[in-house]
């Protein structure tokens, strides 16, 4: 098994290269998820390693949810928390298996809702990638 050394970010997150499923029983509860997805994302690193690893860690939790508590989570978020949460729908969907694909675009539709195509646009556009 290779080892990675953590970042700050996966250490305040509880998730290590070892044990990604630190952040899973916390964030099921769903206003810690809102606020441990967008507390501190990994935009302002260059290590693809820990981006890799928060996009699997947050894809995970997206998974996580039921269907009926999806909208009410994206109405907790602000706008740039709908704008990072549609960067890592993104993020899913480029990695996403076929039982990922269906949950990612519930979540997909929700944000749309919530923030418009705004929030598209600010993702296609960001330089600033997670």
């Amino acid at each position: 098994m290779s080892t990675m050394k953590t970042s700050s970010w996966t250490r305040k997150k509880g998730a290590t290269a070892r044990g990604r499923g630190g952040l899973l029983p916390e964030a099921r509860k769903h206003d810690s998820c809102s606020a441990s997805s967008s507390e501190n994302p990994p935009t302002n690193t260059k290590s693809q390693a820990v981006k890799d690893l928060a996009g699997s860690i947050v894809l995970k939790v997206l998974i996580s949810f039921k269907a009926n508590d999806i909208e009410k989570a994206v109405q907790s978020l602000d706008k740039s928390g709908v704008d990072l949460l549609n960067k890592y729908i993104s993020k899913g969907f480029e990695s996403s298996s076929d039982n990922s694909s269906a949950m990612l675009l519930q979540w997909h539709e929700k944000a749309l809702a919530a923030r418009g195509i705004r929030s598209i646009v600010h993702v296609l556009t960001a330089r600033k990638t997670v």
